[in-house]
């Protein structure tokens, strides 16, 4: 697998976009690759100049919580942090929308995982667009302002987000975990099937569901519109849950590897001069 399989460098269509990819030994080959991320991660913490940034996003029941269980599992708990953004509270309706997001980013040396994102806001709210009334945007007085202009500003307001924080130093990675509409039908069954699962069931998952097209659309625009160099989409086909979270994982080490200048600081040559002497006192003790 080349991470460029995936990569959105030109316009994607979602409806001719392959939704399962099988890959042999796809959870032996996450165990190989998660630990070396965990070596990643321990070196850009001692180097300190890098902060990563994870957004996953997708329908429900695509498989986000499991791929960060999976993917992270073997990374220092320092070196991680998952946000996981649901309704926006009355604190955060009293900022502007990007507000909750730009305090969750992930410091130098970190990764932050967005399970959900900042692109919610050109996703939910575009097929219930009534949700922007409850922000209190000066301009926004009814839902005739919730136009395209309007959704226009928004992408170009996440364009500059991104590319802000990627200039000062924040790698980000965006992966679209692509799911078949059938793939996650089976998923829902499963959830009612299984009484251990009962509880992630909500009736309003079935009512997005009916809105599975409108949701489709939404998300080709937003990804074509916002995979730029700094901060690319990677299109993950997601009926196979091994082998997107292998995709996932693979695709950042890649990436990661080649950031050469990643590496320990060196020690101080007083220091270094003397380690030997170091050593001999603490074993004098």
């Amino acid at each position: 697998m080349r991470k460029d399989d995936y990569k959105v460098t030109s316009n994607i269509s979602l409806k001719n976009s392959t939704t399962k990819v099988v890959i042999e030994n796809a959870d032996k080959e996450l165990k190989k690759i998660r630990k070396k991320l965990g070596d990643i991660q321990n070196t850009m913490y001692a180097h300190n100049k890098y902060a990563v940034l994870v957004c996953l996003q997708g329908m429900d029941t695509s498989g986000k919580d499991s791929l960060v269980r999976e993917v992270f599992k073997d990374f220092n708990v320092r070196g991680v942090e998952v946000h996981s953004f649901k309704v926006p509270t009355e604190l955060e309706l009293s900022h502007d929308y990007l507000w909750r997001h730009y305090i969750a980013l992930p410091e130098r040396g970190r990764f932050g995982v967005f399970n959900r994102t900042h692109y919610e806001n050109v996703l939910v709210t575009r097929v219930h667009p009534s949700y922007i009334l409850g922000e209190n945007i000066p301009t926004v007085n009814s839902i005739d302002d919730v136009n395209d202009a309007f959704w226009d500003k928004r992408f170009e307001q996440i364009n500059n987000f991104e590319k802000h924080i990627a200039e000062n130093g924040t790698l980000i990675f965006k992966f679209f975990l692509n799911l078949s509409k059938t793939e996650q039908k089976n998923r829902l069954l499963r959830r009612l099937r299984k009484q251990e699962k009962n509880w992630k069931f909500s009736p309003s998952d079935l009512k997005e569901r009916k809105l599975w097209d409108k949701y489709q659309e939404y998300y080709e625009e937003a990804i074509n519109r916002t995979s730029k160099p700094h901060a690319r989409w990677y299109n993950i086909p997601a009926d196979d849950k091994p082998t997107a979270r292998y995709l996932v994982a693979k695709t950042m080490y890649d990436v990661l590897s080649k950031y050469t200048d990643i590496k320990e600081p060196e020690l101080d040559d007083d220091i270094k001069a003397n380690l030997e002497l170091y050593k001999q006192q603490l074993n004098k003790e």
